[in-house]
């Protein structure tokens, strides 16, 4: 097995277990038997379980922008229709089988007050969904207050939907989208 066959497995095994588990519930050697690995080749890919945290976060980031890129994209050109794409989006995620919140979310709950390294990751992570967010509102010509209510609105249904284990947050939180919009368009 090369270096990035062990890495990628190492990653994939953590981003399970974390997300199951939690992060601080899994510890190196339940993590080194999921992903196949022996420890030396663990830490000889990750000096620490900060830095196997880190990669974990960084492959859910770029998971969520595609996941969430896709559906705009597939929304079509319309700006109303790819900002609503945003919250069918969360009503596939919210379905899956797997579906336990947001990796960020949990990841901030358990280590943001100890780990300022995973608190920065997961704010960059937060403000780049709102600005994205703004672009797509700016394209709808709605007002950057309308960006903010709707990333908010977002989030708040991730973590609505992963306490209650109900993916019924996604289609309130649809229809409240549809509200604010309508109501921001019509002031401008």
């Amino acid at each position: 097995m090369t270096d990035d066959e062990a890495r990628e497995k190492i990653l994939s095994a953590a981003a399970d277990l974390y997300y199951s588990k939690g992060y601080a519930a899994v510890g190196m050697d339940e993590l080194r038997a999921a992903a196949g690995v022996s420890l030396r080749r663990l830490y000889g890919q990750f000096p620490s379980k900060s830095d196997i945290i880190k990669g974990v976060l960084s492959r859910a980031h770029d998971s969520w922008e595609q996941g969430v890129t896709n559906s705009v994209d597939a929304a079509g050109p319309e700006a109303h229709d790819q900002l609503i794409a945003v919250f069918s989006y969360l009503q596939s995620w919210f379905c899956a089988d797997d579906f336990r919140g947001c990796a960020f979310i949990n990841a901030f709950a358990e280590l943001g007050g100890t780990d300022p390294e995973v608190a920065a990751l997961v704010r960059e992570h937060k403000k780049t969904f709102q600005q994205y967010m703004a672009g797509l509102v700016a394209e709808l010509g709605g007002s950057e207050l309308l960006a903010a209510q709707l990333a908010i609105l977002a989030e708040g249904a991730q973590s609505t939907a992963a306490i209650s284990g109900s993916p019924v947050a996604a289609d309130q939180a649809l229809a409240a989208a549809e509200v604010l919009i309508a109501a921001s368009l019509r002031a401008a």
